[in-house]
């Protein structure tokens, strides 16, 4: 660990950053990195920042020509979700999780924690997505 990650880790464990700042300050340290040598092993690849949904499609929907949809999600936004899920009363999360079942969303809000994220986070480079329009390519992907 090189010593200004760990002065970021000692701000961060003495409580004069909050832990999002801290993981933007070391984003940025990791960015200013020298990139490495040709031939050399790389280290791990970068977490990455956004969940990205594009559709493209020949068909024209609205008369105004090709459809084109093009979504950034932070995922910053997605961990910052199910960090919130812990501030929801127990009965409240009950409550959800029947009407999600009924709505056809079989997902338990009691069982999601940070690293379920981050675990579907990584699971997203092997995603594939299968589109009934022969003319219509869908692209899911983290960068």
């Amino acid at each position: 660990m090189n010593e200004q990650r760990r002065q970021v880790l000692e701000m961060l464990a003495e409580g004069k950053i909050t832990a999002d700042e801290a993981e933007r300050l070391i984003d940025v340290l990791e960015r200013k990195q020298p990139e490495s040598p040709q031939g050399a092993v790389s280290g791990p690849k970068p977490r990455p920042k956004y969940l990205r949904v594009v559709v493209n499609s020949e068909d024209d929907f609205s008369g105004d020509g090709p459809a084109r949809v093009n979504v950034r999600v932070p995922l910053q936004l997605l961990r910052a979700g199910v960090r919130l899920t812990t501030l929801i009363p127990p009965q409240a999360l009950t409550k959800v999780n029947d009407e999600l079942t009924r709505s056809g969303v079989p997902i338990d809000l009691t069982q999601l924690k940070p690293q379920h994220i981050e675990e579907l986070i990584e699971h997203l480079d092997d995603l594939t997505v299968d589109v009934d329009q022969p003319d219509a390519k869908v692209q899911v992907f983290c960068e």
